[in-house]
């Protein structure tokens, strides 16, 4: 597989999601983030490191949902360790070392929202065996056959299905209860779930946009509430094509 370059250092978010969304994300450092009273109140006690993500992971919730023109409400911990959303809103938040971002949309507009970001590096031995199938891996190809950890692309585009599922749901899914098939010519995959996981909640399948660059893997998935929602990344690709 290949994948268009993306320029160094910059990669966003807000390119993998539908016009009706907004996402924030903080790359290395940040003096500026803050964590409210209520937030922290389920999280108990955490080393220093991730009380820093989880305040920056809340930070950049703020931020987002003030882009999309909404009070900056504080966002708890549910009964999960989920982000609780202010009621009218979907939305996701993740963080890997040196990175973190939310992405959030109105509910009236989008049913779900899954964000992922991970470290641009292979998969630790076993972990790919242990989240697909022999399937799943054979239409992969090899993950290391080029500059792109693909591995780790389809690893992030299943922890951003888990996500929009979770939030439709509110019930567990598995590695292995999807397949995901990486569309590398337009930076694309699509998550088909697999018998017997079925919920009249959620769609059987979810459609997602990732992006490489930075040192990072960035991939989203949203769930439309009527009709297909186009990303950014896709229209650009459309107009500059």
């Amino acid at each position: 597989m290949s994948v268009p370059s993306v320029p160094e250092p910059v990669v966003s978010m807000s390119g993998l999601l539908p016009a009706v969304a907004r996402a924030a994300q903080i790359v290395g450092h940040d003096d500026d983030v803050r964590v409210l009273p209520e937030e922290v109140t389920a999280l108990g006690r955490v080393p220093q490191a991730r009380m820093w993500e989880f305040a920056a992971g809340r930070t950049c919730a703020r931020r987002a949902m003030r882009a999309l023109g909404l009070p900056a409400s504080a966002i708890p911990v549910g009964a999960h360790r989920e982000p609780v959303w202010p009621r009218g809103i979907v939305g996701s938040i993740t963080h890997c070392p040196g990175y973190c971002a939310a992405a959030v949309a109105l509910e009236q507009d989008l049913a779900a929202v899954g964000i992922d970001g991970e470290p641009h590096e292979g998969l630790p031995d076993g972990v790919l065996e242990a989240i697909t199938g022999p399937a799943e891996r054979a239409a992969l190809g090899d993950p290391a056959s080029g500059p792109v950890c693909w591995d780790r692309v389809l690893f992030s585009a299943k922890e951003s299905i888990y996500k929009a599922w979770f939030s439709l749901t509110r019930t567990w899914l598995d590695f292995t209860d999807v397949f995901v098939t990486v569309h590398s010519s337009d930076r694309s995959f699509h998550g088909r779930l697999l018998e017997p996981v079925v919920d009249e909640r959620a769609p059987a399948g979810f459609d997602g946009c990732f992006v490489v660059g930075a040192g990072l893997v960035l991939t989203a998935v949203t769930v439309a509430r009527a009709g297909p929602l186009r990303s950014a990344a896709s229209r650009g690709r459309e107009a500059s094509g």
